[in-house]
Order: C-alpha cells, then structure tokens, then sequence
C-alpha cells in the first residue's frame, strides 16, 4: 500500500543524519553511496532535499512533484507546457542551484526509469556519454545503478571528460565507484542501452562512430531525447536512436510531440529537476483541461444547448449526419440537418433524432438560399458549416460569414468556399475553423504547421484547430491535443469532431475550450474504439455519448 510521503529537508550543505530514500527494489548499497533504503551517510556529505516514500514505483525526490508518465513531471500555473531547446537552456542557466545538483537529480530519474524498466542486480548495461550535460547524467545514472548490483559500462564519445565541469565531476565519481568507462566502439550486446549522448541542442546528423549503435535490437533509454533527434521540430536527418522510453526534464519539447518524435521517444517520463517557470511554446491538453460541462437539473432540449448543422450535397449525404449525430451525442439538445430540399426525404430517414429542414428544391445550395437557410437555422445557438457541402459554394459561404451574428463552425467544404483570411476577420462573433493540412495550406499559401495556425488565429480573431496528430488548438492560447492516433485516419471523423466541438460550445464552454476539449475526447475516444476493433465514423458518432459528460 503506498502512503503519504514524508518529506525531510537538510538545508545546510553537509548533515547529519540523513534522509532515509526509499526507492530501489531490495537494494543493500554500501555505505558511501546516498539515496537508497538505509543508508546513513557520514558527517560531512552533501545533503540535498529528499521525500521517503515506501516501495517501487512512485517514490519522489523532492517536495512539490506530481506523479505523472510513471515518474514525475510539474503543471506551471495549472497547465502541462512544452518548452523550445532554446528556453529549456535559459532555464539551465539561470537555475539557482548548482548545475551538479541538477544533474544529480537528472541522472537518479534516468536510473530510477532503468530500473522500472527492469534492470535489476546483474543485468548488464550499456551508457553510450556524450561529452555535454547529457553525458553527465549518464555517468550520474551509472553510478546509482552500480551501487544497485547493475554490471554498468560507459561508451564515451570524444575522449575522457574534463574533471572540472559538472559532467567531468560526475565522470570521476563513477569511476570511483567502479564504473567501466571505455571509448565509444562498435554495439555490444546488452540488456539496456541508455542514450545519454546529445541533449536537446542537438542540431543536424549523428557522428559517423555513433550511427551503428541507432540499430541496436536492445531496449533503449534515452535521456532528453534520443540521440539524431531534432528537439524542436521532431525532424531526423539521418540515423537516430528509436527508444523504448524516454526521460525528460522539467517539460516536454516540441520535438517529442511533433515530426518522428512519436515514434522515436516511445513512452515519455518528465523529470522535475528543481527547475521553475519557463515560458511555454505550446500547453499540453491533459484531462483536466478538457472540460465537459454539467446540465441543470432544469435543463430542457433547447436550453441545453442546440446546433444546426449546415451542408449536404449529392453523395455527400453522411457528413452533415455524422456532424449531427455527433452533436446529440455529444449532449445538445436539440440538432437539425439545414440541407437542400430535395435531399431532406434522404436525411430524414438517416435519423429519428435529428431534425431535418430543407431549404429550396434542388439536390446543392444556392446563393438564393441564403435568407432561408438563415431562417431554418435561427433558433439555434452554433452553426456548423461546410460537413458534406461540395465545392463551388463560394458565394453562399460568403453570405452566411457575413449574416449570421452567432457562433459558427466552418469545416471541411466551408473551409474550401472561403477565399482569405479576411472574410473570418471580418465577422464580428465567435468562430472556429477546424481545417486540415491540405485545407488549411489552400486557404493560406502557408505551411500547415502551429506556428502559422496561430499567426491565422491572431490575425482573424478565429480559433484554429488544425487537425492532425497531434491536433493544434490556437487562440488566445497554443494547445497541443496529443490523445488521439492513426486510428482516426478514416473518412468521416473530422464530421463527428466537427458536430461534438459544437455541441460542447452550445451547452456553455467558450470557443476556445470547446474545441480544445472536443479534440482531447475525441482523440480519447478514437484510440479506446481501437482496442477493439477499427474505428469507423459512424461507431464513433454513436459512442461519443460517453466522452460527453
């Protein structure tokens, strides 16, 4: 049974006595190595700040973590940022504490990963050191998992490492404890490989001597990120390093969330060294920050929010469904298909619990159908625009951004219709925009990445999700929604998005938080189909009920 941690400080530089940490399954160390079950140091040895919990896992450093991806990571001012390589080395220099105290603690986080990996007394592994900081909480993690009974060896590129910088010091103490250190030479077989050789500086390709060693078969450890990793765009450009997990510090970076960084990191565990603040490139969508909101007990179909769902052409027939199924599922109260007139006999036989309302008497839109599109959708609180609306709408697009004074949703063939940014400045109430790489490049000229989706959110005053994985929720804020995966690469799920982002608006949540909480339990609930079988729009709009509330 795990319980509370006690915490104990020694703020003096030497103390006595110890903290006793617990940590390490078993573990008898000798009595000069700190930080493991009964250990009691001599006077005189540095004391840092420590929290005793019983067994393994779950066992914390120091006052003011939170467990989370299996070790332990911080939310600054309530949120999970990501942070750009070059703000993470900001951080690093204006740290209060000794780069050897941080260190230190990065160095126990890699080694505590290793052993929750498995490496236990007699397991054999391989640090391949870099000659920087990273190297240094590999010779750190070395020698921990030494005084562990773990037969440890470093591969060091470059040579010995000078003994008077942070990484040099932490050399020499492994040595002491009888760490192998050798020179960087072809893979050896080994049960773990840690990858303590760049950090999240690294730009451009890997050393020749390094390349053989990114197709080891053996599990891999990567520290910051794994080694021909670009931390900030997630880009490779030549051989890289495929871990089995990765141990980070203090925040995420871009590049594990963005390019090949998915693949490359395997299961990622953020490491609080003690480093505070920072300023965030993108905010991480977690749980908590996708609300869903509760219905009053005096709810009824309309005040519980409603959304008309505008679109509908020859063949095209199930996008607008999706989007409205999606919706009532996703907990408005009252949802309506506005679709041309004569294809309201097909959508109202789709569905007994949308409504259908036909606007005119052909199978596509009109620009004269403005006004009575208008109409049919007046005494509703968002409008989604574009599911399965066909191309060559451009002029009836263009009179609904300018008429209707609610909110609205532009997707899929809405999104096509529009000619520029401007005519989203031009609207004078909320609006999201929900497009995909190629509709969003079509609507720019620009690269479909965040950086661009947030320069068009700033200059319009819209929300933009950009979908894709992960999906971008930019407005006031730059959300990364990383929940969802491959499985939602089908036809038809960007229409039950569409319909259950604009259900969350109408039952209360501002622009921005519906649509950040609709793609966080979209993407939840596409990859909790999956383990079950494959994941198809129509499963998904009648599921997504129970990611609503």
């Amino acid at each position: 049974m795990v319980t509370s941690p006690r915490f104990v400080e020694c703020r003096p530089t030497v103390c006595e006595p110890w903290a006793v940490v617990q940590g390490f399954r078993g573990c008898q160390p000798r009595v000069e190595e700190s930080g493991f079950r009964g250990y009691q140091p001599t006077v005189g040895e540095r004391c840092e700040l420590w929290a005793v919990r019983p067994g393994f896992p779950g066992w914390e450093p120091w006052v003011g973590m939170a467990a989370s991806h299996g070790l332990w990571s911080r939310r600054i001012n309530g949120v999970k940022p990501v942070i750009t390589p070059e703000e993470t080395a900001r951080l690093d220099a204006a740290a209060v504490e000794a780069a050897e105290v941080l260190m230190e603690r990065a160095g126990l986080g890699v080694a505590l990963a290793a052993v929750d990996m498995g490496v236990g007394y007699g397991s054999h592994v391989v640090i391949l050191a870099g000659k920087g900081n990273n190297g240094g909480d590999g010779y750190v993690a070395a020698r921990y998992l030494a005084r562990r009974g773990v037969d440890v060896t470093v591969q060091a590129l470059g040579g010995s490492q000078d003994e008077t910088s942070p990484a040099g010091h932490a050399a020499a103490r492994a040595a002491a404890a009888g760490v192998r250190i050798n020179a960087l030479a072809d893979p050896v077989p080994a049960d773990l490989v840690i990858d303590a050789l760049f950090g999240v500086g690294f730009h451009g390709t890997l050393p020749d001597v390094i390349a053989p060693w990114t197709g080891t078969p053996h599990p891999v450890l990567a520290v910051d990120v794994p080694s021909g990793l670009d931390a900030a765009s997630g880009a490779v450009a030549g051989p890289a390093f495929t871990a089995h997990r990765t141990v980070t510090f203090h925040s995420l970076k871009p590049g594990h969330l963005l390019g090949e960084g998915p693949e490359r990191c395997g299961s990622i565990s953020i490491v609080d060294i003690g480093l505070s603040g920072g300023n965030a490139e993108l905010l991480l969508c977690e749980e908590v920050d996708a609300p869903r909101p509760p219905r009053l007990r005096t709810s009824h179909k309309w005040s519980a929010g409603s959304v008309a769902v505008v679109g509908g052409s020859p063949g095209l027939t199930g996008a607008a469904m999706l989007a409205a199924t999606a919706a009532l599922h996703g907990g408005a109260g009252s949802v309506a298909v506005v679709c041309p007139g004569a294809l309201q006999s097909i959508y109202a036989g789709m569905s007994a619990g949308v409504m259908t309302r036909g606007v005119g008497d052909a199978d596509r839109f009109r620009q004269g159908d403005v006004p009575a599109t208008l109409e049919e959708a007046s005494r509703f609180d968002v409008m989604v625009l574009g599911p399965g609306l066909g191309r060559g709408h451009e002029a009836f697009v263009d009179g609904l951004l300018t008429a209707w004074d609610k909110p609205l949703l532009i997707d899929a063939d809405g999104i096509n219709a529009l000619a520029g940014a401007d005519q989203l400045a031009a609207r004078t109430t909320p609006t999201i925009i929900t497009p995909h790489a190629g509709e969003f490049a079509r609507l720019t000229g620009a690269q479909a990445d965040y950086r661009s989706a947030a320069t068009l959110a700033a200059g319009t005053g819209a929300v933009v999700v950009l979908k894709g994985n992960p999906t971008f929720v930019l407005g006031a804020e730059r959300s990364v929604v990383a929940s969802g995966g491959a499985e939602l690469a089908t036809i038809g799920t960007g229409d039950v998005l569409a319909g259950f982002m604009a259900a969350l608006w109408s039952r209360g949540l501002s622009a921005e938080v519906a649509a950040r909480s609709a793609a966080y339990w979209h993407g939840r609930a596409g990859a909790e189909l999956a383990e079950t079988g494959t994941v198809t729009a129509d499963v998904l709009s009648a599921t997504i009920g129970r990611y609503a509330w």
